[in-house]
């Protein structure tokens, strides 16, 4: 019991090498196995080593493990592995399961669609060569950058570990470019002495086009918890020295912001980050810096280039074309890498195929003195560690026997333009449709009658009105690419109750599309709560620091929600009630729960309800869920925040 104790708590601080060895000892004295097997598989993904993950994830799923997202997550584990047949039928299989998180229904849909096409991208093979590289070792070598005729590169080679996968922290290392550039001449130094934190990881060089100015990410130091703990620093060369590195401010204290590039002006820096407001992930933005250093602030690249997934990696080559990496765009595993070109204000992303990509992370990719030769990282099998550095390059001359025409790749009548079919550009109409049922788990009940009003996310202004048949189904509305829209169902008897809906991510690639004018209706499941006396629901994700009671931020936006369901419900009025473990005194845990019930209504009148239409009760430890828990999960169970209709 105690080495899961000690493993979930390094799992929740991010340490997850070593929760990986506190959850196998654990394993060992057969204590939780199947959350013990999950939690290892989750450690293991969330240190980016999912092969290790399959079997744990497996195993979890074997044993009858109820987190329905452990499925999900195995899926797409098989799929970095390159088994795409099996990964379908897991997406398959999690997208059909009742209980299985909407956002990742969706996204599951989006995968099993992208694996029918791997064979496809993997017929798409560059006329280039790789190469490994002597540098590259059995610890991380990624981010290659260019400085002269020197590599400059991330590399796990300082004597601190890293918690979060075992390896020591990264640094930034430099090694001279031979004169064919398939090899490094020496050993790799050092970058610089005045970039070097023995405790932090850095790494994801960038250099101005001149060379005196060095843009990198910096973080993990464990000051702050999660992903948030990485910013983007500058440093300049004056006198041939590096200055000590700046944090920027174009950083956001609450994400993680790395991946720099700059433009070929030199005017532009482009970045990634998971920054609040994005279109999902992480996205790649894109900053101005005027003559004195200043920058503009952060724009979003967009939906054309991000993702629901992770967009990173930016590089822009000559001629200004943008390659990246992504998860989200259709791509052979994890991350891919793709081009993207502008061309009448129109988009083309492409994927760069073999043998740039692969089941693994391919990414980091820069050209040295040509676009006919470069550098890019990958984890792919048959390295020689994690993440390796290779070298690619094409034919240096162009085979004059046979005079082949190139097509313009952005031309209509390319038969290889995925935009376009015979010349006539694809189009897609997207409409909205969906059913109301009851929530019940016995049955699925279909609700005739039922009111949905559509609406845009950003005003209460209704697009159109539908009423359920008797088999519960409404619509179908057309919706727009990139757009969200709230669905405000009312029927009498039943809760009102909201529904976000967003496009965002729902685009078909025209890589998908085998005809000039395709139709597709997106399915909204609805269910609504019956009105009843004493029906009590459980507020998800309301936490607490312990023994306060004040409204944490994460809190409020629960407790938002519960706000809308009262103005949408003008006439219920509720019992708030909290609970707590068992871990104090009864009469602590009474006091405690009691405070925090009316600190919750508290919020809620602040929010515009009227008082007259809440009680706030505490219950302390006196109706346990679980009553002899044991595991931090089933403590947090009994700690819970719940409302019960009064009358209506």
């Amino acid at each position: 019991m105690q080495a899961y104790k000690d493993g979930y708590k390094k799992f929740s601080n991010g340490e997850y090498d070593l929760a990986i060895k506190g959850f196998e000892k654990a394993a060992a004295e057969n204590y939780e196995p199947v959350q013990t097997s999950f939690l290892i598989a989750e450690s293991y993904r969330l240190s980016n080593r999912f092969k290790e993950a399959i079997p744990y994830y497996k195993k979890a799923l074997d044993e009858g493990i109820e987190n329905p997202e452990a499925r999900f997550q195995y899926a797409y584990a098989l799929k970095t592995a390159g088994k795409y047949e099996e990964a379908s039928n897991e997406f398959a299989a999690f997208a059909k399961a009742p209980n299985s998180p909407k956002n990742l229904q969706e996204r599951a849909l989006r995968e099993i669609e992208i694996l029918k096409i791997t064979d496809r991208l993997r017929t798409t093979k560059m006329d280039v060569q790789l190469k490994e590289i002597p540098l590259n070792t059995a610890n991380a070598e990624f981010s290659p950058a260019i400085l002269g005729n020197e590599l400059v590169f991330s590399s796990s080679r300082k004597d601190v570990v890293y918690k979060n996968n075992g390896q020591p922290m990264l640094g930034l290392y430099k090694v001279a470019i031979s004169q064919d550039a398939g090899n490094t001449q020496g050993n790799p130094v050092l970058f610089s002495s005045e970039i070097f934190a023995p405790d932090a990881n850095e790494g994801s060089p960038a250099f101005s086009p001149d060379g005196k100015t060095l843009v990198f990410a910096r973080g993990n130091t464990g000051k702050k918890k999660g992903t948030a703990d990485v910013d983007l620093y500058m440093s300049r060369n004056v006198n041939g020295q590096w200055t000590a590195p700046a944090i920027l401010p174009i950083n956001d204290s609450l994400a993680w912001d790395g991946s720099p590039a700059f433009s070929r002006d030199g005017k532009t820096l482009y970045f990634a980050s998971n920054r609040a407001g994005g279109v999902g992930g992480i996205d790649i933005y894109r900053t101005n810096m005027d003559a004195s250093g200043r920058f503009s602030r952060p724009v979003n690249m967009g939906k054309e280039i991000n993702t629901a997934g992770d967009d990173m990696f930016p590089y822009v080559a000559e001629g200004g074309k943008l390659y990246f990496a992504s998860d989200g765009h259709p791509g052979l595993g994890k991350l891919d890498l793709f081009s993207a070109t502008r061309t009448q204000g129109v988009i083309t992303i492409e994927n760069m195929g073999l043998p740039f990509n692969s089941p693994q992370d391919d990414f980091g990719l820069v050209f040295y003195k040509d676009l006919n030769k470069g550098f890019f990282s990958s984890n792919r099998e048959g390295g020689k560690g994690d993440d390796d550095i290779y070298y690619f390059y094409g034919p240096e001359e162009e085979d004059t026997t046979t005079v082949v025409k190139k097509l313009d790749p952005n031309d209509p009548l390319n038969p290889q333009n995925p935009n376009y079919i015979d010349g006539k550009k694809k189009v897609v109409r997207y409409f909205l449709a969906g059913n109301v049922t009851e929530n019940n788990p016995e049955a699925s009940i279909p609700l005739d009658s039922a009111l949905v009003h559509i609406l845009p996310d950003t005003s209460d202004v209704q697009i159109s009105e539908f009423t359920s048949g008797k088999d519960g189904y409404f619509g179908k509305q057309t919706v727009e690419e990139g757009k969200s829209y709230v669905l405000f169902i009312t029927r009498k008897g039943y809760i009102s109750k909201r529904e976000p809906f967003t496009m965002d991510g729902k685009s078909i690639p025209p890589i998908f599309l085998n005809k000039v004018l395709t139709d597709t209706t997106y399915q909204v499941n609805i269910k609504l709560d019956k009105l009843e006396l004493n029906k009590t629901f459980v507020l998800e994700n309301i936490y607490y620091d312990l023994n306060k009671y004040n409204i944490r931020p994460d809190a409020a936006v629960e407790l938002d929600k519960l706000v809308q369901i009262l103005k949408d419900n003008p006439t219920v009025t509720i019992e708030l009630s909290s609970h707590t473990d068992a871990r104090a005194t009864d009469a602590y845990n009474m006091t405690l729960s009691q405070n925090r019930a009316e600190s919750a209504v508290e919020y809620l009148v602040s929010k515009g309800i009227d008082p007259d239409r809440l009680t706030a009760r505490g219950y302390g430890e006196r109706e346990l869920i679980v009553p002899n828990a044991k595991t931090e999960e089933e403590h947090q169970r009994n700690r819970r925040t719940e409302f019960t209709i009064l009358s209506y």
